[in-house]
């Protein structure tokens, strides 16, 4: 019991993370600039948004994130983190993805990794699973 509280835990504060930078993605698209993973970008056409490709956190192993053309398209645009080594094993590899939709709604998917231990009671409130 006390592993799933901590699992959950991890979940949370790795979502909360991702989520952290959805204000920095918000304003590079404002500014028409394409939201950047790289810590070098900062220019008239590419805005980074404080997390990189290999975030320093102790939870997320990487992040990715779309292309500045889907951002405007009916699918929308999305940031993506992994959970890492760091985390309970029954979580590692877990992937949480915040996207974004043209009007500027936000959603959150979660993709445990089935097998592992993944139990549906650690998804973030207002996210849903793929």
């Amino acid at each position: 019991m006390y592993q799933d509280y901590i699992s959950k835990a991890q979940v949370t504060r790795a979502y909360g993370e991702l989520s952290g930078v959805k204000t920095a993605i918000e304003a590079a698209l404002f500014e028409n600039k394409e939201p950047s993973l790289n810590s070098n970008d900062q220019s008239s056409t590419k805005e980074f948004i404080g997390i990189t490709a290999k975030p320093t956190s102790n939870l997320l192993s990487d992040a990715e994130i779309s292309a500045k053309d889907t951002w405007s398209q009916a699918n929308g645009g999305f940031i993506q983190g992994t959970m890492g080594d760091n985390t309970n094993s029954g979580i590692a590899g877990t992937k949480i993805k915040l996207t974004r939709t043209p009007d500027g709604a936000w959603k959150c998917t979660i993709e445990g990794v089935t097998g592992k231990g993944w139990k549906a009671k650690f998804m973030p409130t207002g996210c849903s699973d793929k």
